[in-house]
């Protein structure tokens, strides 16, 4: 509730300056605030999930996609949708799947718990690394781009917190085109529904 509107001005803003078609669709996945409803009052159109989950709720939310380049990105204000035109550049430059890199750009303070910067996200990226064979520096980064295309192929199917590795490791092993970007991260507005340990 406190992120949403400043998320969705900010895409609308990019649209408006970028002169860019775009739609904007919010996955609702049993909001108990006003998300939903400030949401459409802004002209976003909202789909509902009833199963829980972060995957369950990006699918349903991509299944409704109709463009032939999709961003996705969390509602809570921790990424700054004014570096969608960045990702699109890399998109029509060639690469189908482009994702942000938390760790080479810049994380502000108190964005990121100690546990996630140091221990959680290089152990897991580290992993994804040595398995896939890539360079990617940050595979669970909340902001990435892909063509239309790419998403089909990647065949995703996972409901939880998986849904973000799933995807990297889909495009991995399909050989879809893949380049990572340095981008921001910035403390986020409302509580968290990450469990550390069990969604790592």
């Amino acid at each position: 509730e406190e992120a949403i509107s400043i998320c969705i001005k900010k895409i609308k803003d990019i649209f408006i300056k970028e002169g860019l078609s775009g739609e904007i669709i919010v996955a609702d996945n049993g909001s108990t605030d006003r998300s939903r409803e400030i949401a459409q009052g802004l002209g976003a159109k909202v789909v509902s999930e009833l199963t829980r989950g972060y995957g369950a709720a990006y699918l349903k939310g991509l299944k409704e996609a109709r463009g032939k380049f999709i961003v996705m990105g969390d509602s809570d204000n921790t990424y700054d949708f004014c570096d969608i035109p960045r990702f699109l550049k890399r998109l029509g430059e060639g690469y189908d799947f482009v994702i942000g890199s938390r760790f080479k750009g810049k994380i502000e303070k108190r964005a990121m718990p100690w546990m996630n910067r140091y221990i959680g996200n290089p152990i897991l990226s580290g992993m994804c690394r040595l398995f896939f064979r890539t360079r990617l520096s940050d595979i669970h980064c909340g902001i990435r781009a892909f063509t239309s295309v790419a998403y089909r192929r990647m065949r995703l199917r996972s409901l939880g917190m998986e849904f973000a590795t799933e995807m990297v490791v889909s495009a991995l092993q399909r050989g879809i085109k893949t380049c990572e970007i340095p981008i921001g991260y910035y403390p986020r507005e409302g509580e968290s529904k990450l469990k550390p340990f069990s969604d790592a």
